[in-house]
């Protein structure tokens, strides 16, 4: 990541701090009294392909110590009200401004993946994860909706991981490559006004 890139990170996570902070203790407060313990969920994901970090989410579903890989329509009955509520606003993910301030994602860049799958796929996800991971990146707002509608099908982990693996992880990694060979500040701008403002798409 380029000195540049970081200060604009530091400076927008100094920025939405006193907007996202009470947000994040409101929810909290609605998820404890609403569903109890644990407030947050942390996964672990990697911003390296040899190097993992613990991202940080609202915690949306029931708890399952067995629970791995991707989230699809067989995860939908451990989805909570307030999960659901949370998942399609997109605010699950607001503790992520702790990972931002940490240095371990950026405010654009590929999605950071699971061990797994960069386990499994390393030729994709070597040159992938040769820019740091973001909040948000072209992947996101190019492919999420089509990767929710074709994992939204699926009724096994089986079925999930095999979609996931055909489908969802190789055309996002290829989406990413995209943002890799054309980023730029301007660049990164024009995605967060896309993020912000999906109609403007």
């Amino acid at each position: 990541m380029t000195p540049a890139k970081r200060a604009f990170d530091l400076w927008t996570a100094a920025m939405i701090t006193p907007f996202v902070v009470p947000m994040i203790l409101i929810i909290a407060l609605v998820i404890l009294l609403r569903d109890g313990r644990p407030i947050f969920h942390a996964g672990e994901r990697m911003r390296t392909p040899t190097q993992g970090f613990r991202l940080w989410k609202f915690r949306t579903m029931r708890v399952d110590p067995a629970d791995t890989g991707a989230s699809g329509g067989h995860k939908a009955p451990r989805i909570t009200p307030t999960g659901r509520w949370l998942r399609r606003r997109r605010l699950d993910e607001l503790p992520q401004l702790w990972n931002l301030w940490r240095g371990d994602i950026s405010v654009v860049g590929p999605r950071p993946p699971l061990r797994l799958y960069v386990e499994r796929f390393p030729g994709l996800y070597g040159e992938v994860l040769k820019s740091r991971p973001g909040l948000t990146g072209l992947a996101t707002i190019a492919f999420a909706r089509h990767e929710e509608r074709l994992l939204a099908r699926t009724r096994t982990a089986e079925e999930t991981e095999a979609i996931y693996g055909r489908t969802c992880a190789p055309r996002k990694a290829r989406i990413d490559l995209i943002y890799q060979k054309n980023r730029s500040f301007c660049f990164d701008l024009n995605l967060i006004r896309k993020t912000l403002f999906p109609s403007a798409r």
